[in-house]
């Protein structure tokens, strides 16, 4: 797939810090339960945090108990990109931004009690995050 907004390793490794580089870049997952953006509960969007395309808003934030942000849908489905993941021996569906190809969780279909039936499980260091009442995402 190509990407609308596209560097070199180099300049991901600049631009985001070594944590978020794991993650965005490299696909790690951080621990449960130590992400800033958990409990997060004020209304506002979550954008990507290498490129600040538009993620995921507030209302569709739930406490699924899982220990990551989770979502049951993205602002639209043009925003993320679902591909398979075999890796760690598993069949599971990765996430990444559709607008720099950054990773960003995985999807679940056990999101049960939300309209889709989805959990988007989600890094949080991968996000940003901007409250209704403020113009400028906060990391």
């Amino acid at each position: 797939m190509t990407y609308d907004v596209t560097k070199t390793d180099e300049q991901w490794r600049e631009e985001l810090t070594p944590e978020q580089y794991q993650v965005l870049r490299g696909a790690a997952t951080e621990r449960a339960w130590t992400g800033e953006l958990l409990d997060e509960s004020r209304a506002g969007l979550y954008t990507c945090a290498a490129c600040n395309a538009e993620l995921f808003k507030s209302g569709t934030k739930f406490d699924s108990g899982c220990g990551w942000p989770s979502f049951y849908e993205s602002v639209n489905p043009e925003a993320v990109q679902l591909i398979e993941d075999r890796s760690l021996g598993m069949v599971r569906t990765e996430v990444r931004c559709a607008n720099c190809g950054s990773h960003l969780g995985h999807v679940f279909d056990d999101g049960f009690g939300t309209p889709t039936g989805d959990r988007y499980c989600m890094n949080s260091i991968a996000l940003n995050f901007a409250a209704a009442d403020s113009a400028e995402p906060t990391e």
